[in-house]
């Protein structure tokens, strides 16, 4: 039987070819969405993934949609912590609601997401959570202490479940992508992309989303299963830990 992976925010950019990679590589898929109900049906059509809409800064919405994923598709192996948003301004101009709103979905929402597939992954002695963080939780970035913060905070989150769902067959990884051709990056003018983005970015190009996605489904493949705890940089030589 194939396994079951979850894809928050998996219908719409780096989220999206992450589910078409799992897919390919013969999971069963189920892709969160928050809001664009257009691009999510228009995802579905093309895929034939199924997508599932809520909120995973709402606990109990994560509870509920993944009871929803599970009686239609089984238990929960694979959780692919996806889901993100930004609500950049410099740290003098940021407001609470600023802060809250990128916390609470993008560090709370693994919480939200992890904790209902967690007991049953440990009574299966199976499972992969794979958090994807970012370049500037590993670096910063002015204008983004609360994405920043968060995405720091995710990669915490990742080893210490690592080191506790290891004895239980449960691996725990984060990835950390740099700048990916995704639709918003690549409407950035050219003159910003060509003379502020690229010549920061060794490889001189953008990444992929796919090159993300093949990244997500190694790590929840069989082979990775002495890979726990670890950080992944995909940024194009841009930061190197």
């Amino acid at each position: 039987m194939s396994r079951v992976a979850v894809v928050t925010g998996g219908s719409r950019g780096i989220g999206a070819a992450i589910s078409v990679c799992l897919k390919d590589a013969g999971y069963k898929v189920a892709a969160n969405y928050a809001g664009n109900d257009e691009k999510a049906k228009a995802f579905n059509e093309e895929t034939g993934i199924p997508v599932y809409k809520w909120d995973v800064s709402k606990y109990e919405a994560c509870v509920e949609g993944l009871a929803k994923i599970e009686a239609d598709l089984g238990p929960v192996d694979v959780l692919v912590n996806n889901a993100g948003i930004t609500r950049d301004a410099m740290f003098h101009k940021m407001t609470p609601e600023n802060w809250n709103d990128v916390i609470n979905t993008n560090l709370t929402g693994l919480f939200n997401m992890t904790h209902p597939v967690w007991p049953g992954m440990r009574d299966r002695g199976f499972g992969r959570i794979i958090n994807i963080s970012s370049i500037n939780g590993q670096k910063g970035q002015m204008g983004q202490a609360n994405y920043a913060a968060a995405k720091a905070g995710d990669i915490g989150f990742t080893k210490t479940l690592a080191q506790e769902g290891a004895a239980k067959g449960i691996t725990v990884n984060a990835i950390c992508p740099g700048y990916i051709g995704t639709e918003m990056v690549r409407a950035v003018p050219e003159k910003v992309l060509n003379e502020r983005i690229l010549p920061l970015i060794p490889v001189g190009r953008l990444g992929e989303p796919e090159e993300i996605g093949r990244c997500v489904v190694f790590l929840a493949s069989d082979d990775a299963g002495f890979v726990t705890g670890s950080t992944l940089s995909a940024n194009g030589g841009q930061y190197m830990t």
